[in-house]
């Protein structure tokens, strides 16, 4: 395995992290031959906890086994340490620093407000819910009229930071009634979009294992 000999890049994931899905598309589209190793999160390996023992949480890149975590500062190492593969975020410094701000928004208030709607029962007019459908309603604007939120440079760092959260949007309306279709139908059309790149679809997890992920956590938490 090159995480025992300490060369080349690996990524530690599990296949339902939307941040170890960044990583993927992110390798993907930069061409770069890696390691997979799928994670038990019940049972984390040795070598996660000995690359992240801050978190201990995926994803987790080696990179000749030097370690990088938190998958927004991953997709940027990737994109600084390998500069003759495709760049994912732009050259302009003012459009990198929106499209950083922009992958933070995603963070602070799309995985945000995801984890407050998993303790809601169910109810339309919440406030995780109504917050929830203005999150989708402002990237939409700031989507406008693009092809993909990284406009003239094409599908890039925002694109990766958001679409993994796609499949998590089956799920928002299917327990909480935000559908994201109705709500923010241009976002919607972008996921289609992104969904015909093999980097995105390759890389992306069932909206189904999700919905069925979040149906036992909410089990497990005694919501439902």
């Amino acid at each position: 395995m090159a995480a025992e000999k300490n060369v080349g890049l690996v990524l530690l994931n599990s296949s339902l992290s939307p941040f170890g899905q960044r990583c993927s598309i992110a390798l993907a589209e930069k061409g770069l031959p890696h390691e997979y190793v799928e994670e038990d999160l019940a049972a984390k390996s040795d070598l996660l906890l000995r690359s992240n023992p801050i978190y201990k949480q995926v994803p987790v890149v080696l990179h000749d086994g030097r370690t990088i975590i938190e998958s927004l500062i991953i997709v940027q190492y990737l994109d600084e340490a390998f500069p003759d593969t495709r760049p994912l975020l732009p050259t302009d410094p003012y459009e990198r620093a929106q499209a950083r701000f922009w992958a933070d928004y995603v963070d602070k208030k799309v995985y945000g407000c995801g984890s407050r709607l998993y303790m809601v029962k169910g109810e339309p007019q919440t406030p995780a819910n109504v917050e929830m459908a203005e999150i989708l309603k402002t990237l939409e604007r700031e989507l406008g009229g693009k092809e993909f939120f990284g406009g003239d440079h094409g599908f890039g760092f925002l694109d990766i930071a958001l679409v993994p959260f796609a499949t998590w949007f089956e799920s928002f309306d299917r327990f909480w009634g935000v559908g994201v279709a109705e709500v923010a139908p241009k976002l919607a059309a972008w996921v289609a979009r992104c969904m015909e790149r093999e980097s995105v679809s390759k890389n992306f997890c069932s909206p189904e294992k999700v919905y069925e992920f979040i149906g036992e956590m909410r089990k497990d938490l005694g919501i439902e």
